[in-house]
C-alpha cells in the first residue's frame, strides 16, 4: 500500500489570495496571517497576488476569473459571514461555498476555503489571529500540501480525456 501526504512547500509557486473587504476588520488578518505564511513557506513575494472583492458572494467568481487566466497553481479565498438576523448569512456563505468548490473542480486547482462562517463578530476575531489561531494561515498552509500531494502522488496525466476515449 503506498501511501501519500503534502508539506507546505511553496517555492515555484504562484498563489492568488482572494479576500472580502465585508468585515475588514476580520478579513484584513486573515489576509496578512495567509501571504506571510506563503511566503514563509518560500512563495516568492511577488508570486503572491491578492485580489479584494467586496464580499463573500464575490469571491467565487473572482477565484474563476484568475484560475481562467492560468497564472496560478492555487488561490485561497479569505472572508468572514457573521450571522444575523435574517437567512442571508445561509444563503451567502453556502451559495460562497459551493461556487469555491465548483470552481476547484472545473479548474483542477486547489482553492482553499478560508471563508470563516460565524454566530458573532466575537468567534471571528478568534478565528483571524486570537484564541482560535488564523484560519488564513491554515487556508495557505492547505494549499501548499495540496499542490506537493498532487506533485508526489497524483501528476497530471500525460493524456487529456479526449486522447483516451
Amino acid at each position: 500500500m503506498a501511501e501519500f501526504s503534502g508539506e507546505p512547500r511553496g517555492a515555484g509557486r504562484r498563489i492568488v489570495v482572494v479576500v472580502s473587504r465585508f468585515n475588514e476588520g476580520v478579513t484584513v488578518p486573515l489576509a496578512e496571517g495567509a501571504v506571510s505564511t506563503l511566503v514563509e513557506k518560500g512563495v516568492a513575494f511577488d508570486n503572491v497576488d491578492v485580489l479584494w472583492v467586496p464580499g463573500a458572494w464575490e469571491l467565487p467568481v473572482a477565484v474563476r476569473r484568475a484560475l481562467s487566466s492560468e497564472r496560478y497553481d492555487a488561490a485561497v479565498a479569505l472572508g468572514a459571514v457573521i450571522r444575523g438576523e435574517t437567512p442571508h448569512f445561509d444563503i451567502v456563505a453556502g451559495e460562497a461555498a459551493r461556487g469555491l468548490m465548483e470552481a476547484s473542480r472545473d479548474f483542477d486547482v486547489p482553492v482553499t476555503l478560508g471563508l470563516l462562517t460565524t454566530d458573532t463578530l466575537e468567534q471571528a476575531e478568534a478565528r483571524a489571529g486570537g484564541a482560535h489561531g488564523n484560519k488564513g494561515v491554515d487556508a495557505a498552509l492547505a494549499a501548499l500540501e495540496l499542490l506537493d500531494l498532487f506533485d508526489r502522488a497524483l501528476p497530471m496525466s500525460e493524456f487529456d480525456d479526449e486522447e483516451l476515449g
